[in-house]
């Protein structure tokens, strides 16, 4: 390796680890408050129904900022756009603290909610404009590795500071690394530059809704929104409908979500070198999310308690395995200077699907359906292998035309 080359690839190292570091944070933050709940339900009395809805308002905030952020990212720039959601999402974090019952969480969820929503667009924006081609693959599955890592410590951290020293100390903690890792990344702001596009001043409201409107784009948010219902419903709910549909004890109950997200980092690794080495990305997709289906079938039959964790970890693996191939189909869908507003767009059904999500699956708990929640999520899977496939068949009819 010449020594430009070698320039090249420790600055694109530099760019993958501290969006990587980004993404992983978000997450962290998308879990700071669902391993409280039971400490919540403990203190305030409140149903599981009510608890999924703090989850659902969260994503709904972050659905709709994540759309708009799309917007401002391609006008404005990506590196401004994703400091101010970190700012705002470790801060609400620590704001919710301080609040004297459940319902005061709403506006703290939705504020967080806000913050999360800049992630996506501005990683991805960064992310195609510094990282050279041959190392996308890599770079889509480090950003996916962070975001599971986040999922995986979030638990731990979470629950493990609340059951200690209480719910409130749990979120001033996590609030405040959060704060932490703010400073750091400005320090590096340099590598996290991805200037604005000029063509999207100019675009008008038809332009924007053509660009949207194409139907593999479409394909790519339906994709997201059902395979993210099926994410949620695991990360939230597993714990407690492993333990009333089946008297999984709450630690082991817990080590699940834990196994699920590292087995899902596992995944995301082993299928960024499959993007890297294929083109035909939606075969990985599709053949990930049937090992989903079918694993959690068998979760849903009620296996022998032993099995929970290395099951729900080779479902994470499935999953995982689809991520930077899923991230390749929908930039090998974009069109150039519009990176913003399709990742803003397409993104954003990750956080309507985590705002349906975790209020069905409430209500299921609510009415005594523990078992059929795996049933319901498998079928998701296979929903989104349709989507995947129909992503596939017009992206090559576009092509052909």
């Amino acid at each position: 390796m010449d020594h430009a080359a070698a320039a090249s690839f420790r600055r694109d190292a530099r760019v993958i680890g501290l969006v990587g570091l980004a993404h992983g944070t978000s997450h962290l933050f998308q879990l700071a408050l669902p391993p409280l709940f039971p400490l919540l339900r403990a203190e305030f009395d409140v149903s599981w129904t009510l608890l999924g809805a703090l989850v659902g308002v969260f994503y709904a905030a972050s659905g709709a900022t994540q759309f708009a952020a799309g917007f401002v990212v391609d006008r404005v720039g990506a590196r401004p756009v994703l400091f101010a959601g970190l700012a705002l999402i470790a801060t609400a974090t620590l704001a919710g603290a301080f609040v004297p019952g459940v319902g005061w969480l709403f506006p703290v969820v939705a504020a967080a909610g806000i913050g999360n929503g800049v992630f996506h667009p501005a990683n991805f924006a960064i992310l195609n404009a510094n990282v050279a081609e041959q190392r996308l693959g890599h770079a889509y599955a480090t950003h996916g590795i962070g975001g599971n890592l986040g999922y995986a410590l979030a638990p731990l951290l979470s629950y493990g500071i609340g059951a200690a020293f209480g719910w409130r100390v749990a979120l001033l903690a996590m609030g405040a690394a959060g704060l932490l890792v703010l400073g750091l990344i400005a320090t590096q702001r340099d590598f996290l530059q991805a200037p604005p596009h000029p063509d999207a001043r100019d675009s008008g409201v038809r332009d924007n809704v053509a660009l949207l409107l194409q139907w593999p784009l479409v394909m790519c948010f339906a994709y997201f929104l059902v395979q993210t219902m099926a994410t949620v419903g695991l990360q939230t709910f597993a714990p407690g409908t492993l333990n009333a549909a089946f008297g999984v004890a709450m630690p082991l109950a817990l080590s699940t979500v834990t196994a699920y997200v590292l087995g899902g980092a596992a995944g995301i690794l082993a299928g960024g070198f499959l993007a890297a080495r294929t083109a035909r990305h939606d075969r990985v997709a599709i053949a990930g999310l049937a090992s989903a289906a079918a694993l959690t079938l068998v979760v849903a039959t009620g296996p022998p308690a032993t099995m929970f964790v290395p099951l729900l970890a080779a479902i994470g693996f499935a999953v995982g395995a689809t991520g930077p191939s899923r991230d390749m189909i929908v930039r090998n869908a974009t069109p150039q200077g519009a990176s913003g507003r399709v990742y803003g767009f397409v993104y954003s059904g990750l956080d309507i699907g985590g705002t349906l999500g975790p209020v069905l699956f409430g209500v299921m708990l609510d009415h005594a359906l523990s078992q059929q929640v795996f049933v319901a999520i498998a079928v998701l899977y296979v929903v989104a292998i349709a989507t995947v496939a129909e992503a596939r068949r017009r992206t090559r009819a576009a092509h052909a035309a």
